[in-house]
């Protein structure tokens, strides 16, 4: 059976009690966001010489195809908070968040691979969990035409009889046909940022709900397969036109951390607009709203003036 679905955001949790300085520390150093380079510069990232992106330098690792110019994109995620309030969401998340990290690269997603991580399948309310992902994945995959291609399952994952949360992470491949017109995420003096995407002020299950006020609550925010299609295409499409100088997905942690992840890979400073009137302004720097990125371009009137005419909602979000 599936878990039932969680209750709305209690009213106290869209009070602000730190600020948006503190708060955006706070999650820079919190373990889902901290620098892994320590990790990373253990190992030798470019084997072969063909790595076009190292560790860090970009939404999904980049590497070209010894004697051709295709490149090959690969990216893994999910968001265990989301699947456990929401399994089905969130496992339709997890594909989502992989095909957007393989478009901020310029890459054309084609399948992926997963791995279904669960507690004991012989509690009902796991086995829940577990259906409903998978009808979540299905659902994702589908709409983006983004197949799955092969995956394993692990279960029992226990401790003293307390399941790991439900975790069916997904290993997104995409294709780049020149792997020169991969891009990253750092940015350079002298671009406007564009931001792709609404922004509602989605809390719920969000990072910044959990490392300020300490709770796990409401749904996780709304996800809308059709409207992610188009945002990745019209990235893509931008990429390959040789408009975009760095991108971004906004993920965990929201609109600010992405903006600071960008800022420190970069090495330089943002001069940032303010928030619009109608949302508060933590939630609208850390609400974890999906279908969203971050484009660093020369020209952003121009790109503001394409997607509106392809219809996708865009605004300017400051200079660089």
């Amino acid at each position: 059976r599936a878990p039932p679905p969680p209750p709305p955001l209690p009213a106290e949790a869209a009070a602000d009690p730190l600020g948006l300085e503190a708060a955006l520390e706070r999650l820079l150093a919190s373990p889902d966001l901290c620098s892994r380079a320590w990790v990373w510069n253990q190992y030798d990232a470019t084997g072969g010489g063909q790595t076009v992106k190292r560790p860090g330098a970009a939404d999904a690792a980049v590497v070209r195809i010894e004697g051709h110019r295709l490149a090959l994109a690969l990216t893994t995620d999910c968001t265990p908070r989301y699947c456990a309030a929401d399994p089905r969401l969130g496992g339709a998340q997890a594909v989502a968040e992989a095909w957007r990290n393989l478009c901020a690269v310029g890459a054309r997603p084609l399948a992926f691979t997963d791995n279904l991580n669960f507690g004991n399948p012989e509690k009902p309310e796991i086995m829940g969990q577990f259906v409903a992902a998978i009808e979540g994945m299905a659902e994702a995959a589908r709409a983006l035409d983004f197949p799955v291609v092969s995956g394993n399952v692990s279960f029992y994952n226990e401790t003293e009889g307390r399941a790991i949360l439900p975790t069916p992470v997904v290993g997104g491949l995409g294709v780049l046909e020149d792997a020169a017109s991969a891009v990253g995420l750092a940015l350079t003096p002298g671009l406007d940022l564009i931001l792709i995407g609404e922004t509602k002020g989605a809390l719920g299950q969000s990072l910044w709900l959990r490392e300020v006020l300490g709770c796990e609550a409401g749904p996780p925010p709304p996800l809308d397969l059709a409207a992610e299609r188009r945002h990745g295409e019209f990235v893509r499409a931008e990429i390959a036109a040789g408009r975009v100088r760095a991108a971004h997905d906004v993920a965990d942690g929201g609109l600010l951390v992405a903006l600071a992840e960008m800022a420190l890979a970069g090495g330089t400073g943002i001069s940032l607009l303010p928030a619009p009137a109608e949302v508060p302004p933590h939630a609208f720097w850390f609400g974890e709203d999906q279908g969203r990125y971050v484009l660093a371009v020369t020209d952003g009137e121009s790109l503001l003036a394409r997607a509106a005419s392809a219809r996708i909602p865009a605004q300017a979000g400051g200079r660089i």
